[in-house]
């Protein structure tokens, strides 16, 4: 796409949005002063697919227990996963364990600053490496999520949305908007996201709230409907996530191994409950014990039950 952003000058956009985020952003515990980069890798690992709501008190609960990365490090796996509750996709728990565990032995408890780094991290991609960059330490960062992918095709392309993920060019269009001053590169980074996730959003967009409206180039152009492709709506009834679910309520309920007879309790289709069950043990979110008993993955090594 060729940039085609209306403004009625540069850098209208990213200083709009910068100087709307600081009035009315959320407040949100992960971006209170005082917030260590070990708990935004945190909030970044617990907010991929799970809305800020259900992530808020489990993330207050965890930095109360784990304030550092030694400290969930040290943690058995098992329990790890317990804690993670009901956020789902619980294989986030067990890779944040492991980057935690990199992070204590490799960098001295302390998250790297370092992109490249931090991309080495197990569970870390290339969004979650620089929103920690950004987020954690301030850097000049292109951060691109759904939210912020949204507002660019936008405000500067003039699409109802943005299509299919192109990660270099999505990359290049929010380098572009950042400042070069570091600081005020990650306000834009948040302030882009939040407008995003607040304003600028999928199916009711607030143009009329918005702060960049006189500068958007969709609003200029009538704010056209979108026809380029989509991604497929998720289902989740019936399907071998809520399965997977299920298995691991009964797993993290129980205090002890549990016998075959109270999963298969969970869910009527056989073969699908023991093609489930089958993939949480290749995940190791499963462990079956010597008497055929069942516990969360991470439990055998630390009980003698």
């Amino acid at each position: 796409m060729t940039a085609v952003l209306h403004r009625s000058g540069p850098g209208e956009l990213p200083a709009r949005t910068a100087e709307w985020f600081r009035a009315h952003a959320r407040d949100l515990p992960w971006r209170r002063p005082g917030t260590t980069p070990w708990g935004v890798l945190v909030s970044e690992f617990m907010l991929q697919q799970t809305p800020v709501s259900r992530v808020e008190p489990v993330w207050l609960r965890w930095m109360e227990e784990w304030p550092r990365p030694s400290a969930l490090a040290a943690e058995p796996r098992a329990e790890v996963v317990r804690a993670w509750g009901k956020l789902g996709y619980p294989r986030r728990a067990m890779r944040l364990h492991a980057a935690a565990q990199v992070i204590t032995t490799e960098h001295g408890d302390r998250v790297p600053s370092d992109v490249t780094a931090l991309e080495a991290l197990p569970g870390v991609g290339s969004y979650t490496a620089r929103a920690v960059a950004a987020f954690g330490y301030g850097l000049r960062a292109p951060v691109v999520d759904t939210n912020v992918r949204r507002v660019v095709a936008r405000a500067v392309h003039g699409a109802g949305d943005a299509g299919p993920a192109r990660t270099k060019a999505d990359l290049a269009d929010v380098d572009a908007l950042l400042p070069a001053d570091e600081g005020e590169a990650a306000v834009v980074s948040a302030a882009l996201m939040e407008l995003g996730a607040v304003v600028c959003t999928a199916r009711s967009p607030r143009c009329g709230t918005c702060p960049v409206s006189t500068a958007c180039a969709w609003v200029a152009a009538g704010r056209p409907e979108y026809t380029g492709p989509r991604r497929p709506a998720q289902g989740f009834a019936g399907t071998d996530r809520q399965v997977r679910g299920r298995l691991m309520d009964v797993l993290r309920a129980a205090d002890r191994p549990v016998p075959k007879a109270a999963l298969d309790a969970v869910w009527a289709d056989r073969a699908q409950r023991d093609r489930c069950l089958d993939s949480l043990l290749v995940d190791g979110l499963a462990e079956q014990a010597a008497d055929g008993r069942f516990v969360l993955g991470g439990t055998l090594a630390h009980t003698t039950d």
